[in-house]
């Protein structure tokens, strides 16, 4: 019979990139203390990473050696792992949209659940906490604009509004606009003015 670490390996290794591997869901193999050296032992073999407490997931091996998986992936898994809203920072938006050139140093999502820090090797990403009109519409182009006006100041708004709201679709458009009632006022006081040329 294969050890415990086999078995969690094998099943490890059918699943995508960037799965979560959680050692609670694993006790039908043994014992608490036995599944939890088990996973202690793959991650001192990189063959797993711990990312999180409790959360652990598959190292890829490569020509250059073992990596860890692709940070994306592992945030949409987590995501979907914690039933929580995880999006990129609104630098992170407002590079994705042109509005900046800056690159962010550190890797930073706003999330609906609490503050983490998350350990992807040497690479450390934080979750922060944030309030309910900043995670609006995840992975669509109104809340990607709502982040990145984050980023901005004030005085950048309607200046950012006229550059990205022309790629606008009508129904991107009619999402934003449905969302004024929760944005705060120094987004939809610039936003009423491309209202109707917009549409």
């Amino acid at each position: 019979m294969s050890s415990i670490s086999e078995q969690i390996m094998e099943y490890a290794e059918t699943l995508p990139e960037g799965s979560p591997l959680c050692p609670k869901d694993f006790l039908h193999l043994g014992n608490r203390p036995a599944v939890h050296q088990a996973f202690s032992r793959l991650a001192r073999q990189d063959r797993l990473r711990r990312i999180f407490q409790g959360v652990y997931m598959r190292t890829i091996e490569t020509r250059f050696g073992r990596r860890g998986p692709g940070i994306d992936k592992a945030i949409a898994a987590l995501s979907e792992l914690w039933g929580e809203i995880i999006v990129p920072s609104g630098g992170s938006a407002a590079n994705v949209l042109g509005l900046t050139d800056q690159v962010p140093m550190r890797r930073i999502y706003l999330t609906s659940g609490p503050d983490r820090r998350l350990r992807f090797g040497l690479r450390n990403v934080d979750l922060r906490h944030s309030l309910r009109w900043q995670l609006i519409a995840p992975y669509r182009p109104t809340g990607t604009l709502v982040r990145a006006l984050t980023f901005l100041s004030v005085q950048e708004t309607e200046e950012a509004l006229g550059k990205v709201l022309p790629r606008f679709s009508e129904a991107d458009m009619a999402e934003l606009l449905s969302a004024r009632s929760i944005l705060p006022e120094w987004i939809t006081e610039p936003l009423s003015a491309f209202e109707n040329h917009v549409q």
